[in-house]
């Protein structure tokens, strides 16, 4: 028998076993069975992969439900379609036995067979490293460059990728693409905490373990009593022709269950003080200088970060936050003064917070909070960079985090909260937990469950996600938040290298790129004061229009003291304000398009956009001064091409054959086209 929907095919053979392409779908051990396998670490032949046999299945609107099961465990797998070429997964496992059973090992889902062992050659894997200000970095091996060869059949070796610890994102991104010599298939895994996939060799065949922590490598294992059942992380696979293609598949999917909020129906433009500007010490009397001009130009949001809270120095606060309490000392009228004026311009304000974290020498949130309301391991709070993490199992955290949202809204009157994370606790807990691993996920989902009820009860009032950048950037998080940001990265130059790529871990809607045409050396934990003399010296036209250009392809956070440039700068961030509006409705259905590929650091022209209908809008950065005329291949079906930011444009361009070429005259130069079929 074989069950086929759309591009899924199962097949049930005589003995009941379900497979595809030869290989189970479902792997779990559990403790104390027999992993009937010579294959080391490897996932698959666990012991229930070997037991299950198919006893149902059913198609439920737009999910097929296939049920398994052995002598004690019931597998059910959801697979659930959509207007996109392929489907997302998730399996239930139940005890149904009369003992408590372990599991140390539990997929997601297992996609067998996607290509040969004897093509390795023809088969490549793009994964995508991360890490602070080097954000979502593709980086391409065929499977033979990665040790795979026929000579070994049914190998130890395998390639494999994990997250310990709650910044989900800060190795690698949760997702992977494979051109299985022309056939793309992409996947991701959607989980804000720890998670593992693998790819390796079986029977002369490449297989995909998706999802399903386990105890070797994430410190994971759940207890199951009779008729308790534990649910897997939800995984997603895609299929396509090209890499643009499987991109854009991956999109339509993301859309399906991407957070959508009123307040940030039109993207509206965001100017945060932080970077460039104020860091972690603003005041009163700075907000009060810098946001006229920036409510001149037409920005909807204007946020304050850290700082406006406690009365230590910002340049040494960190360790003492937690009680999320105005600063007397630098808004001396109190924040509501602040967030009132900047209403008063037309302009809604935002408020950072770190709402997981209390510091170390925090004295009133420590003499508050018990050791319960903490994160703990070995009966120890986990301490990490001078903060503490707080346990959103814990009611009391709940209550007071809850009513410190309240203030921030109706007291303080925040209309924008950015809820940022700049750490990571490790490995998981072991209170209340079977496993560490399983400590973490529990908290970890307790905290979206926290942040969905703040949403519920401000609905007005737009949550950013941020972890110190892209630290969190996965779909699990960005399933509860509209924007995120993608990086911290403070250099104008080198943004281009992360904003180019991340259409292909974000959608375009929700990636926020910061833009700041008045850069400075990286002074942070400090305020940057320059004069209108370093400005003229340090400041040209074309830096202000490529950090336009940087934030074009997704969300703009405008920032940096815009109040210093002279008009003829201010007119060009005027213009890109504009523009980037016009550009926010066509984002929500923009697919990606990347004609030179994917692009990586040092890369001396970076194009990259997305495609709505017959148009493709296109950013070309110029980060050479070798070779100053750059060549794009984007495909004679393009006919025209206008240069749309900025429209002062003095470079020259043209479209033949084909192929755009724009003629740069100096390094660090960047233009945002349109181009018509």
């Amino acid at each position: 028998m074989d069950i086929k929907v759309k591009n899924l095919n199962i097949s049930i053979d005589a003995g009941g076993k379900a497979a595809i392409n030869g290989f189970p779908f479902v792997e779990a051990q559990v403790s104390g069975e027999n992993k009937d396998s010579h294959l080391g670490a490897k996932m698959i032949c666990s012991s229930q992969g070997a037991k299950l046999r198919y006893v149902s299945h059913r198609l439920d609107g737009d999910k097929l439900v296939v049920t398994q099961r052995s002598d004690n465990l019931q597998a059910v797998t959801t697979f659930t379609f959509g207007a996109y070429d392929g489907y997302a997964v998730q399996t239930a496992y139940t005890n149904i036995g009369n003992e408590t059973l372990t599991l140390e090992e539990a997929s997601a889902f297992v996609f067998g067979g996607f290509a040969a062992v004897r093509n390795s050659e023809k088969t490549t894997l793009y994964t995508f490293n991360q890490s602070h200000h080097h954000e979502c970095q593709p980086v391409a091996n065929t499977l033979a460059a990665l040790g795979f060869t026929d000579d070994s059949p049914d190998s130890q070796h395998r390639v494999a990728f994990a997250n310990v610890g709650s910044w989900s994102t800060k190795e690698q991104l949760p997702q992977g693409i494979i051109d299985a010599n022309g056939k793309w298939l992409m996947f991701q895994i959607e989980s804000n905490n720890s998670w593992y996939y693998e790819i390796s060799d079986f029977d002369g065949k490449f297989y995909l373990y998706l999802g399903g922590k386990n105890l070797a490598f994430n410190g994971w294992q759940k207890h199951l009593a009779p008729e308790q059942t534990y649910v897997t992380d939800k995984v997603a696979v895609c299929f396509g022709n090209s890499l643009d293609d499987v991109l854009g598949e991956m999109t339509k999917y993301r859309r399906t269950i991407a957070d959508r909020c009123a307040p940030d129906e039109n993207l509206p433009t965001i100017f945060n003080e932080y970077m460039h500007l104020s860091w972690d010490c603003p005041t009163e009397e700075n907000t009060r200088r810098i946001a006229p001009t920036v409510a001149k130009l037409g920005v909807k949001y204007y946020v304050i970060d850290c700082g406006w809270h406690n009365e230590e120095d910002g340049k040494t606060v960190y360790p003492y936050v937690g009680q999320w309490k105005e600063s007397k000392t630098r808004f001396p009228h109190g924040v509501r003064v602040t967030t009132d004026y900047i209403r008063s311009l037309g302009m809604r304000a935002g408020l950072w917070i770190e709402p997981e974290i209390v510091g170390k020498d925090c004295a009133e949130m420590l003499s508050y909070y018990e050791d319960e309301c903490f994160i703990r391991r070995n009966g120890k709070k986990v301490c990490v960079m001078g903060r503490y993490f707080l346990d959103f199992r814990n009611a009391k955290v709940v209550k007071y985090m809850s009513d410190t949202i309240r203030r921030m809204v109706e007291d303080y009157g925040a209309d924008y909260i950015k809820m940022d994370y700049n750490e990571d606790v490790g490995i998981g807990t072991d209170v209340m937990s079977d496993s560490f691993g399983e400590g973490l996920e529990q908290c970890a989902a307790a905290y979206l469950a926290w942040t969905d009820e703040m949403r519920v009860r401000f609905p007005q009032t737009l949550f950013e996600t941020c972890s110190s950048g892209g630290m969190r950037m996965d779909y699990r998080t960005l399933a509860h938040f509209s924007v995120v940001s993608t990086s911290d990265q403070t250099h104008y130059d080198k943004y281009p290298y992360i904003a180019g790529n991340v259409l292909s871990s974000v959608l375009p809607e929700q990636a926020a790129v910061w833009s700041y045409p008045v850069g400075s050396d990286y002074v942070i934990n400090g305020v940057f004061t320059p004069d209108k003399q370093w400005i003229a010296d340090n400041v040209g036209d074309e830096q202000v229009v490529m950090n336009m250009v940087n934030s074009f392809l997704g969300r703009m956070h405008l920032a940096s003291h815009l109040e210093m440039l002279p008009e003829r700068q201010l007119a060009f961030v005027k213009e890109g304000i504009e523009y980037f509006d016009a550009l926010s409705a066509v984002k929500k259905t923009a697919l990606p398009c990347l004609p030179n590929g994917f692009t990586q650091f040092e890369a001396p022209c970076v194009a990259s956009g997305f495609t709505v209908g017959d148009k493709l809008y296109l950013a070309v950065w110029n980060l050479s001064d070798n070779d100053l005329k750059r060549k794009i291949e984007v495909g004679r079906q393009y006919t025209s091409a206008i240069c749309a930011y900025p429209q002062n444009n003095k470079l020259s361009f043209e479209l033949f054959d084909g192929t755009l070429t724009v003629h740069f005259t100096q390094k660090n130069q960047a233009r945002f086209f349109e181009l018509k079929k």
